[in-house]
């Protein structure tokens, strides 16, 4: 693995482990914040919480776990991308610049929302960083790309060698009769 890949999955992930910690002691902190959001994703998915404290609760749990995965390298890909998704409601939840009346205020939301949107962005990235390795799509097209040139290969071999072979019994039954 990288040297970058080591120093940068942890630093990345960072940010998250630590809000994902805080959110999970404190979600009536950003429980308010979130209820825009929570709301119409709740009501949409039964499989979330009702209440918005234990959906904060959620996504910061997720974030935490994912976190750890991701800055520790396993599965990082997956850990990336759940992150990714519990990134977006936070960030709209959080950081709606465009209703702030405060120019200040306003200024300070559209800072964070686009440095979150820059944190999406390297999530995205680790989610598609295979390592150096190739991808299991990449591998698996070329594995059935080899099995397709074998079952020719083995089908060409296999005419080449009945050609003669029935030459010769048709000989060995003319000299048997």
């Amino acid at each position: 693995m990288s040297l970058l890949r080591v120093l940068g999955r942890p630093m990345l992930a960072s940010i998250f482990i630590a809000g994902g910690l805080d959110t999970l002691r404190n979600p009536q902190r950003v429980a308010g914040l979130a209820e825009p959001v929570v709301r119409p994703v709740t009501s949409r998915l039964s499989a979330l919480p009702d209440r918005t404290e234990d959906s904060v609760r959620l996504n910061g749990a997720v974030q935490v776990v994912a976190g750890l995965l991701l800055a520790t390298g396993r599965m990082s890909r997956p850990a990336a991308l759940a992150i990714a998704v519990t990134l977006v409601p936070t960030t709209l939840a959080a950081h709606r610049f465009w209703e702030e009346e405060d120019d200040g205020d306003k200024a300070q939301h559209r800072i964070h929302f686009l440095k979150n949107l820059g944190l999406l962005g390297g999530l995205l990235i680790a989610a598609d960083d295979t390592g150096g390795r190739p991808s299991v799509l990449w591998r698996s097209r070329h594995a059935a790309h080899d099995l397709r040139r074998e079952a020719h290969i083995a089908r060409r071999a296999f005419k080449a060698g009945a050609g003669p072979g029935a030459a010769a019994g048709r000989a060995r039954v003319k000299l048997s009769h």
